[in-house]
């Protein structure tokens, strides 16, 4: 019942898929200057379309060839460079899987080559997972059966090792944001198989389109389970009943990303009072934190329509609910009929044309379950120590930068200048993998079944997990693997973390001259030091607690100047009569503006920015803002941008790279726009923060 997820305090920058082999950054701007790049590397002029205006779209200006030349692969709902990297990056990563595959049987039992050979071999066997069928699926759905009344439910969601997937709610162990060196008990909302809540209750016709499909999906998995039509088609309608009950009770995102309303500490016995139904004090016993004399509830009303629901909806119902969700928890694992009705109703959201191939989807769910195992094998044979330190230089010049950028702000007081300046210098930086690998002996992986290794797994994780609570917090803890083309600030930790797999071209490339990388690295760095300082993490200290430093008045000026940028993006449409929503996606918007002005700030002290030499016949800044534009160059169905745009609180790559821009002087400079151009805002109109 316990669902494993760092991410649920991160706030994370979405960088798209991959990985990276490099080192980073140009020394400190008072060392002589490095031997001159190679004319050209880094950025690929071919794809600028000379046709555009950069005054106009620069989006499309320096990415236009390359988004004519580059459709979306069948198999993929968008593509880009991060795409590009990522496939880049899986070579490696599939070489050294085949590898751990074929070496596996040689390896010592319980080393990380056993592990993750068996783990990719048994989930490679197609034929062996269609001959075993449901066999080992089975035992969890008789347990789901053999329950009779609302005692033996909750028995079973006690039970840290019963099998259901995702069900009702989420409850992990994670840090108290208002005490930041305590791990707590937290609980939230959860329980749905939609992307959100509002896919169950709007009435507009794609919405009408998505559910239609959704419930074909369900029908045609409880047939293949063996159900009549008709039964399959009653249990269908009691999974959708159920999960549009949990959607009317959920809180919409734009209200999920109010910290302070959804910490709410209880007592035990307030929250057992307050949720009967959920046997709390059952649940923690069960799991291990029979010690917990508090928990932290992230939506009460919530909770509370789930205590409702687990006495008032028939047990009969429940388990149809549950048994759903445990078999799409684990389709990967079934035989190929269930992948194949699951990418079915998958394509009515992404617009896919065909399924990724099963090597691919093996090596995600290989990722997933023994990250840090496989991240290991990976960081030996595609990063190097000296990656590691010269990432960290530039990290170190972004944050001169910042404060630089801090004590300059005309409308930030003394006080909350001290008090940011001692945030930005307590940041911990991570770079790479981690310190201290995780230590998976006690799980055990075999090549005789995939789904039982993917449960294993399962356990294994929530388990490591719930042995936080009571100890220290564990500084060393990642919540990404090292191939990951990725990066993320977490509030609580108040740390910056960038992932080996995208310290690699575009975002990092040793052999590109210092705009290249300063415009790609450098701004992602930016992006994410911005996050401490956005409308949600502004809101932690330096030690990462949820608490208010800022005097009213800055508060209330920073405010203006961020609803400023939301209307700025309430404004741009990816599709016709498709808005980005500006609150949803404004801590994202917010980093990436102050991101890009930090590293633009950084790289005018480089010799390179100095010098003003020419490459390809663009000036260091030019190249900077093109180098910028590559990393976020994007194809995207309709159908991707529609569920991007009311679940993810990202905007479009367009709008990400146009967005910024917009409201940089620099950049008009860079380019010689003049009023009236379109990437050209009004003085009156543009946002202006660090």
């Amino acid at each position: 019942m316990f669902s494993t997820s760092i991410a649920r305090q991160l706030s994370l920058a979405v960088l798209g898929l991959g990985s990276l082999a490099a080192t980073v950054a140009a020394g400190p701007p008072d060392k002589p200057a490095p031997t001159p790049p190679q004319k050209g590397v880094g950025i690929n002029i071919a794809n600028i379309d000379p046709s555009v205006k950069p005054c106009e779209d620069f989006f499309h200006y320096a990415s236009g060839n390359w988004l004519k030349n580059n459709p979306i692969p069948a198999a993929e709902s968008r593509w880009g460079s991060f795409n590009e990297l990522a496939d880049h990056n899986n070579a490696t990563l599939r070489a050294i899987l085949n590898d751990a595959a074929r070496n596996a049987a040689k390896a010592p039992k319980g080393s990380n080559m056993q592990k993750v050979g068996d783990f990719y071999a048994s989930a490679m066997d197609s034929a062996a997972i269609e001959t075993v069928g449901l066999k080992y699926l089975q035992p969890h759905l008789s347990r789901i059966a053999a329950i009779k009344d609302l005692s033996e439910m909750q028995r079973f969601l006690a039970d840290p090792k019963a099998q259901a997937g995702s069900v009702w709610f989420g409850m992990y162990v994670g840090q108290d944001e208002k005490i930041s060196s305590q791990y707590a008990v937290q609980m939230g909302q959860g329980g749905l198989s939609l992307p959100d809540r509002d896919y169950y209750l709007k009435d507009d016709a794609r919405s009408k389109a998505i559910r239609t499909a959704y419930d074909t999906y369900l029908v045609n998995t409880f047939k293949m389970l063996g159900d009549a039509e008709s039964v399959a088609r009653t249990n269908a309608a009691i999974v959708q009943r159920i999960e549009t009950r949990l959607a009317k009770a959920s809180k919409a995102r734009v209200d999920l990303r109010d910290p302070y309303a959804n910490y709410n500490k209880m007592t035990l016995a307030e929250a057992n009072a307050a949720y009967p139904n959920l046997a709390l004090p059952l649940m923690l016993k069960e799991s291990g934190l029979g010690a917990a004399k508090e928990v932290i509830v992230g939506q009460p009303d919530f909770l509370k329509e789930v205590s409702a629901m687990l006495k008032d909806e028939p047990v009969a119902d429940q388990k149809q609910y549950l048994r759903f969700h445990l078999v799409s928890s684990v389709t990967a694992a079934l035989p190929k009929a269930y992948g194949d009705e699951a990418f079915r109703f998958s394509q009515t959201l992404s617009g896919a044309k065909k399924q990724q191939p099963r090597w691919k989807r093996t090596l995600g769910a290989t990722d997933r379950a023994l990250g840090e195992a496989f991240g290991q094998l990976y960081v030996d044979k595609a990063f190097s120590p000296a990656a590691k330190t010269r990432a960290k230089q530039m990290i170190e010049n972004l944050r001169v930068a910042y404060g630089e950028r801090i004590q300059a702000t005309d409308w930030m007081s003394a006080a909350t200048k001290k008090e940011a300046l001692k945030k930005l210098n307590a940041f911990v930086v991570k770079i790479g993998y981690p310190d201290k690998w995780k230590n998976y002996s006690t799980l055990n992986i075999s090549r005789e079944s995939y789904l039982n290794n993917l449960l294993a797994a399962r356990v294994w994780a929530n388990k490591e997990e719930i042995n936080h609570f009571g100890k220290p917090i564990d500084r060393n803890e990642w919540g990404m693997t090292p191939p990951t083309v990725n990066a993320y600030y977490n509030p609580p930790m108040n740390e910056i973390v960038f992932p080996a797999g995208i310290l690699q071209p575009p975002f990092y490339d040793p052999k590109a001259d210092d705009a290249v990388n300063y415009g790609g690295i450098g701004a992602v760095i930016g992006h994410e030091m911005t996050h401490g300082f956005d409308d949600q993490g502004r809101q932690y200290d330096s030690q990462g607690n949820l608490k208010d430093w800022w005097t009213k008045e800055d508060a209330d000026k920073f405010n203006a100047k961020a609803a400023l940028v939301g209307k700025q993006y309430d404004a741009f449409m990816p599709l016709d009569s498709v808005h980005v929503n500006g609150k949803l996606t404004m801590g994202e918007n917010l980093a990436d503006l102050g991101g890009l002005t930090i590293a633009y700030q950084a790289f005018e002290k480089t010799p390179q920015a100095k010098a003003q030499a020419k490459i390809d016949g663009f000036t260091p800044e030019q190249r900077f803002f093109l180098a910028y534009a590559q990393i976020w160059r994007t194809n995207a169905r309709p159908e991707y941008l529609r569920q991007q745009v009311q679940t993810d609180p990202h905007s479009p790559a367009q709008f990400r790279t146009n967005g910024p821009l917009m409201n940089m002087p620099e950049f008009y400079k860079a380019f010689g726009c003049q009023d009236g151009n379109t990437m050209m805002r009004a003085a009156a109109d543009r946002s202006k923060i660090w």
